[in-house]
């Protein structure tokens, strides 16, 4: 596992590289205004997709955040006890994507229905959650959830939680981009696991999108 000085030279790396692909989606503004965005919706391996595919968008990294355990390996996670949930943390470029646009992802992509699981993965570490970088996220979040419980559009109260974001540890390379790697084994995932069938009982048309 990285530590977490690595972590910040690969950071900046991503900051400094304009990936591959990212011309053909438009311009990337500077590297300098480069922001992060990091949220928990329960397998790591269903909430790159959501987000690796949007404009704006230059890259997405599975990873464990909000617990105790430094430098957590992904069998400590999973067996709980750690305090860190399965996310991802998405670098992208303001001036091409809102944080609002990433909110409206995330919402579709999760049941934030639930406490302490998504669909068939159960524990702690499986919670949803937005781990806000600044007070700008913070309020965004807030206004986002808040908008959706007025809406009345889900059947239960929202159990996101909505807290400031922490380190940040890097999933094993395994684990990155799974659904590029191994497409047909993350099909049968999200299928027995029921995730697909239930956020088209949540979000209708919107779901995944």
């Amino acid at each position: 596992m990285k530590t977490i000085a690595l972590l910040g030279v690969i950071l900046a790396s991503l900051c400094t590289v304009q990936p591959a692909g990212a011309a053909a989606g438009g311009k990337q503004g500077p590297a300098s205004l480069l922001q992060l965005a990091t949220f928990a919706g329960g397998c790591f391996w269903c909430m790159e997709h959501p987000f690796d595919e949007l404009p704006g968008v230059v890259s997405v990294t599975s990873g464990y955040t909000g617990g105790q355990k430094k430098n957590p390996t992904y069998e400590e996670v999973s067996a709980g006890g750690t305090g860190h949930a399965e996310s991802v943390q998405v670098l992208y470029d303001p001036s091409r994507i809102g944080y609002k646009k990433l909110l409206e992802r995330y919402w579709h992509n999760v049941d934030p229905t639930v406490k302490d699981r998504q669909f068939c993965d159960v524990g702690h570490q499986y919670r949803t959650a937005i781990f806000y970088h600044n007070e700008e996220q913070r309020r965004l979040a807030l206004q986002s959830k808040e908008a959706l419980e007025q809406s009345r559009r889900l059947p239960g109260a929202i159990q996101t939680e909505i807290v400031p974001a922490s380190t940040f540890y890097p999933a094993e390379e395994y684990h990155q981009h799974y659904y590029k790697k191994n497409p047909l084994r993350y099909r049968y995932y999200r299928t027995s696991c029921g995730r697909d069938h239930r956020l088209k009982e949540l979000w209708g048309e919107q779901a995944g999108h």
